[in-house]
């Protein structure tokens, strides 16, 4: 299959040009103005952006978590990511107890067979840190092309400081990278304990359990770390202008340290959790929304270069059936998460650049090209020759009403119901096959599952352009 997209802006991650892209097969064959290629399909791209395929990096496909399982299996949750103009998503593989890493990612690599509609990998995430697992580390990273692993500072299945020092001196010296859910569980469980005994047990508690405290103090507890092994980190869902403080400061130092944040903690704020009756269980995730001050720190912190990453934390459970099962009358029953894969590219745009808080390049570094580059998919994230087709043929000035109607992830809530947006894409290609189109009043899946494919990503080589 050829396709000749003629007369976009295309957007990098440092500048914006129009252009004509051809692509042949799988890849970006050709770049250049008045480009002549006889092509099987032509877009007329006037008017439109050409951008690299978002990569969202933090999923949650099929979790099992707390008595529930996250609604999206590979099929449903690719085909929302196409719809949204993600083109790559990067998984997370817990490991269960006696699992080594290559049986976890051969479990999900499984459940994915056949069901894939746009590219994917997997992040391991350890939670048995045996021996065994930790020099499975060389392997995974260097053979399985899995480089980055997930652990946990939190809940029953957390690592101890030990445990991630190791894990710390065996990535730097294999090329891996350690990605951190940081919040300080002994703050949490105390916090619990005492709003228990209050009876103080709504959605709103469980932002109160869960202060900008805990995740400070254990985003200051990995940085330390870092320094120790001279390593690297990398903080997922940064939610806190406290945290993000402590990251900039240990920046500042020449630490190696890397962030991500969420869609939901720049443009949410705890407000959400006040909602009548029991809708405030939509927001229940960890770590929870935040005030609006901490919302603008985020902005300030992607701008400034202190979060490198804007990433969806995905994890859908329906808000009938399974935020209601058991935790009507206690939020730490509560399962833990919410939709946002096929929102991304939307929100950013509409809410990041239409609205000044980004520039179009900085938005196109941070769901595509940091992304593609810190996580080592050699491939992605980038409108240039030789590079695999995932592109979003993006019309601006296309309005959109975020609904869950019209949406596709399969789940029964959206947490921005009736938002507004401008911004959306017109095609997605991912590697040169067409997945998406809008239609009529949405974005429109036009792909087949299955087409999608596992990238082996190489080793850690991350340099920060600050």
């Amino acid at each position: 299959m050829s396709v000749l997209i003629k007369g976009g802006q295309v957007v990098t991650s440092s500048n914006r040009y129009q252009a004509d892209v051809y692509v042949e097969g799988d890849k970006i064959k050709a770049i250049g103005t008045d480009l002549d290629y006889q092509a099987e399909e032509v877009v007329d791209a006037s008017g439109k952006y050409v951008l690299p395929g978002a990569i969202d990096p933090h999923t949650h496909i099929l979790l099992p978590f707390m008595g529930a399982h996250a609604k999206d299996d590979y099929e449903t949750g690719t085909i929302a990511a196409a719809c949204g103009g993600v083109t790559s998503i990067i998984d997370f593989d817990v490991q269960q107890k006696g699992e080594s890493l290559l049986d976890a990612l051969n479990r999900k690599k499984e459940l994915a067979r056949d069901k894939v509609a746009v590219d994917y990998s997997l992040h391991p995430a350890i939670t048995d840190p045996r021996a065994d697992v930790i020099a499975e580390v060389e392997k995974a990273a260097r053979e399985y092309g899995t480089p980055s692993f997930k652990i946990f500072m939190v809940y029953d299945f957390r690592v101890d400081d030990a445990t991630m020092i190791k894990l710390l001196q065996a990535t730097k010296k294999h090329g891996g990278l350690v990605q951190v859910h940081a919040e300080n569980f002994y703050i949490i469980q105390y916090l619990n304990e005492v709003l228990e005994s209050q009876g103080k047990l709504s959605p709103y508690h469980h932002a109160l359990s869960r202060p900008n405290i805990a995740e400070q103090e254990a985003v200051s507890r990995a940085t330390k770390m870092v320094e120790l092994t001279d390593s690297r980190i990398y903080i997922v869902h940064l939610s806190s202008k406290e945290a993000l403080w402590t990251i900039k400061e240990a920046r500042d130092r020449g630490l190696n340290i890397l962030a991500e944040t969420c869609p939901q903690y720049l443009l949410l704020n705890e407000d959400r959790y006040q909602e009548p009756g029991f809708n405030g269980a939509k927001y229940v995730m960890s770590p929870p929304l935040r005030t609006e001050e901490s919302s603008l720190a985020l902005w300030e912190g992607l701008r400034g270069g202190d979060v490198q990453v804007v990433a969806t934390d995905h994890c859908p459970f329906d808000f009938k059936g399974n935020k209601d099962m058991f935790g009507q009358n206690d939020y730490k029953k509560i399962p833990n998460g919410a939709p946002g894969v096929e929102t991304l590219l939307m929100l950013m745009h509409s809410e990041g650049v239409k609205k000044g808080r980004l520039s179009l390049e900085k938005m196109v570094d941070f769901l595509s090209t940091s992304t593609a580059r810190i996580f080592g998919m050699k491939d992605k994230g980038e409108i240039a020759a030789g590079k695999d087709a995932d592109i979003v043929v993006f019309d601006p000035g296309q309005k959109f009403t975020i609904t869950k109607d019209r949406l596709h992830m399969n789940v029964d809530y959206t947490p921005y119901e009736g938002l507004e947006v401008t911004g959306m894409p017109s095609l997605v290609y991912s590697r040169g096959k067409k997945v998406a189109k809008w239609q009529d009043d949405r974005v429109e899946f036009v792909g087949r599952p299955g087409n999608g494919r596992f990238v082996k990503r190489e080793p850690f080589d991350y340099t920060d352009p600050a």
